[in-house]
């Protein structure tokens, strides 16, 4: 199986919700349901199900074709998606996770202890999807700018943690400069945030700014409870 299958395979099989993993891929292949049920010959409402987790989990075969489906069809399509995951960083350099149901912000900035720096009333307003964890050194040197809306996965209305974190300043020049834009931003290890040109895009963009100590597997561990 070839590296792009096996992260989708391995994804979904190991999420707590199978459903969700299969319509995240299915969204970042931009195919519809209808059009990933004509190619497996069944009907789209096999596919609502699973993705909304009516089904029971899907077995590894209904796993593997549903994976084979997206790369044909993708392939078919002139194989944009598939080449865009091959020039991609390294997959540690950032990853991507969903969560089963929307979360507000300040239950999420309860979740991982964080001190809000900046525009904390609007926490309450935002609904997350999910979050993504970046090494932000690693980023700045491997990943070309083009590259950075791949942090979010299938949606932009996620928090974005970064780690190895000196100033703040370069997470937020990058998200500056870039689009799209992520709903919060966690700065894990950073104790405060004194730049101020970070400050200001958090406030021009009215992203909330949020610092963590835990670390990344703690950080994991509490979202996953949500």
């Amino acid at each position: 199986m070839d590296p792009l299958k096996q992260q989708i395979a391995g994804e979904i099989t190991l999420a707590k919700s199978p459903g969700s993993a299969i319509k995240k891929w299915r969204e970042i292949f931009g195919i519809t349901q209808t059009e990933l049920a004509a190619y497996l010959k069944i009907t789209p409402s096999t596919i609502s199900d699973y993705e909304s987790d009516r089904r029971k989990s899907p077995g590894i075969v209904v796993v593997q074709r549903f994976v084979d489906a997206l790369v044909d069809i993708d392939s078919k399509n002139g194989g944009w998606i598939a080449k865009r995951f091959a020039g991609e960083a390294k997959p540690d350099v950032y990853t991507v996770i969903d969560f089963s149901k929307p979360v507000d912000g300040k239950k999420f900035a309860e979740a991982i202890n964080g001190t809000i720096i900046t525009n904390k009333r609007r926490l309450p307003e935002i609904q997350l999807s999910g979050y993504s964890i970046v090494d932000s050194l690693r980023a700045i040197l491997e990943l070309p700018v083009e590259k950075f809306p791949n942090i979010y996965g299938s949606s932009s209305n996620r928090a974005v943690v970064f780690t190895h974190v000196d100033v703040g300043r370069s997470p937020m020049v990058a998200i500056r400069v870039t689009n799209p834009k992520p709903s919060i931003v966690v700065y894990q290890g950073l104790t405060k945030m004194d730049d101020p040109v970070a400050r200001k895009i958090s406030e021009v963009e009215k992203i909330p700014v949020i610092l963590t100590q835990m670390d990344t597997p703690t950080i994991m561990d509490k979202l996953r409870g949500l």
